[in-house]
């Protein structure tokens, strides 16, 4: 069964050192396949704060890792730097590959780097991203579970969140869609859920789900909303689907270790268009 943990929004430099040991120790519990890192690792793209996250992610000894930049990964206040070399730090830590993708025997996991040197929060997914990633999502092998990563969600819950929306997000979901993804994975608002895209979207043709992941050790948590992370496992085949969970694991401060909280069962696969529908 393959698995994998997906960390979101450390923004080390305002890191809880308590629930970073909290995570260490689930992660090393329940060991992966892989370790996304989906974006803000750090609060302030510094050289400190990276090496701060890089020392966390050799603590947690997983044989494989994929991490992507979130808009906080580039220097806000140092504009020389965001304009003439961005990532730097980043790369230093985590190597120059910004998109990285994990490919293996179970799962078919695409980074894609949704940051603008441009823009300060906003992300945006272009046109040729958009068809890089359904070429390789259209070379998966029917066992693969298909997942994509992106920093800022393609789709929220609530309203005041409408604005952090990734640009160009639409057209994505259907392209990946298209291409055969079966879940995209989120960050960027520090909140935690699972939606099925398509009950949003009428006219999709495969079942696609988004899981999104809260902040998973900063002091930036939203009301309602610990710190989170979220286990996905691949499940295997029923009936010739894909299927998957995904279990979301909240920090708890009364026993100061990460407990499950919600666990979601999904199946992947074609389906038929709304008009179609008995």
């Amino acid at each position: 069964m393959a698995m994998l943990w997906q960390i979101s929004d450390l923004h080390f430099g305002t890191e809880r050192p308590e629930v970073v040991s909290a995570l260490e120790n689930l992660v090393r519990s329940m060991p992966p396949e892989l370790v996304v890192l989906s974006g803000d690792i750090t609060q302030r793209a510094r050289r400190a704060e990276f090496q701060a996250a890089r020392s966390f992610v050799d603590r947690l000894s997983a044989p494989a890792t994929l991490i992507i930049p979130g808009n906080h990964d580039i220097p806000l206040f140092n504009l020389i730097d965001r304009a003439i070399a961005p990532y730097a730090n980043h790369c230093r830590s985590f190597g120059p590959e910004l998109e990285p993708v994990y490919d293996s025997p179970t799962m078919l996991v695409i980074g894609v780097n949704t940051t603008r040197r441009w823009r300060h929060v906003d992300g945006e997914v272009s046109a040729n991203q958009r068809e890089r990633v359904a070429q390789r999502l259209s070379r998966a092998s029917a066992e693969q579970l298909r997942i994509v990563v992106t920093h800022q969600p393609v789709a929220v819950t609530r309203a005041e969140d409408i604005t952090n929306l990734l640009h160009g997000h639409k057209a994505a979901i259907y392209d990946w869609s298209n291409a055969g993804a079966d879940l995209i994975l989120g960050g960027h608002i520090h909140l935690p859920f699972v939606l099925p895209l398509h009950k949003y979207y009428d006219d999709l043709r495969r079942q696609v789900w988004v899981a999104q992941a809260g902040t998973a050790v900063s002091t930036r948590i939203r009301r309602g909303a610990n710190n989170s992370v979220n286990l996905v496992r691949s499940t295997g085949m029923l009936k010739g689907s894909r299927t998957a969970m995904v279990q979301r694991w909240d920090y708890s401060d009364t026993a100061r270790r990460f407990t499950l909280k919600h666990t979601d069962s999904m199946q992947f696969g074609s389906r038929q268009l709304h008009n179609d529908m008995e």
